[in-house]
């Protein structure tokens, strides 16, 4: 498979300035088709207008020349990429200037509330005139990728300037390998990224099997696991804090389904109330945007559940409702303070999020079939014995049931699941010890063709 792959890149080489070319003129295409559409909202929606600008690198900060530790600029396209990213950015800002980036508006506000402290911006458009500026701007030495976020692009500017890049807590899902094997080599300049620190053999193995050199590829861990609240300096206290504003009864038990995408937050809720009518339940949509929507659903189904930003407005507290939380960030808490937790994204066809946050707070697990986005993470709790797999409604009703009416079951799944995270955690300290290696952190200016 390697070998096919390899002979199929190069046997395109020198087909890849034309479909530089040809790429550019879409994103050129696609912006003057959108040009007035954006320029009407712009005028109406400063948020918007400042989504616009970042996209474009035509608004931002213009830093000065890298210090002698130089400049990295860390990209997570999201929430959970920016805050998988926690720990390897708090290494490396001993040593060098450390620039975050997201490309959504909740991994912007996710990152500006972790690294107050740092330079955040927003990813630009894979448009060769937003790059320039972006990459003018900041002026990056080094730039590390979380997972797989590649822009060929992007990728093909920085190498020429001899900025290295690297890819850390690597993963491929089986989907993603087939579309790169498929179209990846005349687009994404595999060749161009200097390592690809994947999260398991099995990521290392795909990584490989899309022509990149086996040498450039290496097994460090998820560095996610590293970031996990466990014991955090301050996280008890977020978590009394939401435990107060929502009066749990220490007695009654907290269900929380986290990250629940369209179509989970009415079948969760109703399995919940009818396995445990008397338990307090959290939903946590994905998407904050959803809430209404989610809201009318609910109405519509005949619950009444109050929102988390309304509860710290001041509304009195029903503790027979459920609590729909409209804000972003505080996900690990509220993890901290329930009974059990279902993972959401897994009962619909998303791929699933992560079901370590929830484990590594000794919380029994529950989630869906789906779970290719975390397929690694779902097998170590399953084989731990610290998840449960339900499949529709009744199987979580069921599942919830038993473990409410055993809680010693729920405690001794909790225990497994953190020791189970504790044992994955070390992936920051391979990952320096990688990027140092390939002079990422410290690199030789050598400017490519």
């Amino acid at each position: 498979m390697v070998e096919q792959t390899t002979g199929k890149n190069s046997r395109i080489q020198w087909l890849l300035p034309l479909l530089r070319l040809v790429y550019d003129l879409a994103w050129l295409s696609l912006l003057l088709f959108v040009s007035p559409w954006w320029v009407t909202r712009s005028v109406f929606s400063p948020e918007f207008r400042a989504m616009v600008a970042g996209r474009l690198a035509i608004a931002g900060p213009r830093l000065g020349p890298p210090p002698s530790g130089g400049r990295i600029l860390v990209h997570g396209v999201s929430v959970g990429e920016v805050k998988a990213s926690q720990s390897l950015v708090a290494a490396l800002v001993k040593d060098h200037e450390v620039v975050v980036s997201a490309s959504t508006d909740s991994g912007l506000m996710v990152a500006r509330a972790l690294y107050p402290d740092l330079t955040v911006v927003r990813f630009p458009l894979d448009f060769r005139p937003s790059l320039l500026r972006f990459i003018r701007c900041i002026q990056p030495t080094s730039v590390v990728l979380l997972e797989l976020e590649v822009w060929p692009l992007f990728v093909h500017c920085t190498d020429r300037r001899g900025i290295p890049t690297a890819i850390v807590s690597g993963r491929i899902t089986p989907a993603s390998l087939a579309n790169y094997q498929r179209f990846g080599p005349a687009l994404t300049h595999f060749d161009r990224i200097a390592l690809f620190a994947a999260q398991s053999e099995i990521y290392a193995h795909r990584f490989r099997a899309i022509g990149v050199d086996p040498k450039r590829v290496l097994v460090t861990g998820n560095v996610k696991s590293d970031g996990l609240q466990m014991e955090k300096p301050g996280a008890q206290e977020a978590v009394d804090e939401l435990r107060k504003l929502l009066a749990i009864d220490p007695k009654v038990p907290v269900l929380l389904a986290g990250s629940t995408h369209a179509m989970e937050e009415l079948l969760v809720t109703e399995a919940f109330a009818a396995a445990a009518p008397e338990a307090r339940i959290i939903l946590v949509p994905r998407h904050p945007p959803r809430v209404p929507e989610v809201l009318k659903e609910l109405g519509q189904a005949g619950f009444s559940p109050q929102l988390l930003t309304e509860l710290r407005a001041g509304q009195k507290v029903d503790p027979s409702q459920a609590v729909v939380v409209d804000t972003i960030g505080e996900l690990e808490s509220l993890y901290g303070l329930c009974t059990l937790a279902f993972v959401g994204g897994t009962l619909v066809e998303h791929g699933g999020q992560n079901v370590l946050e929830p484990a590594a707070q000794a919380k029994p697990v529950l989630h869906g079939p789906s779970v290719s986005n975390f397929q690694q993470e779902a097998a170590l709790l399953g084989q731990a014995g610290a998840s449960l797999l339900v499949r529709n409604r009744e199987d979580l009703q069921d599942a919830v049931a038993h473990l409410i009416g055993n809680p010693e079951l729920a405690r001794t799944m909790g225990e497994h699941g953190q020791e189970a995270v504790r044992g994955q955690q070390g992936a920051t300290q391979r990952t320096l010890e990688a990027l140092g290696e390939f002079r990422i952190l410290h690199p030789e200016s050598t400017p490519r063709n």
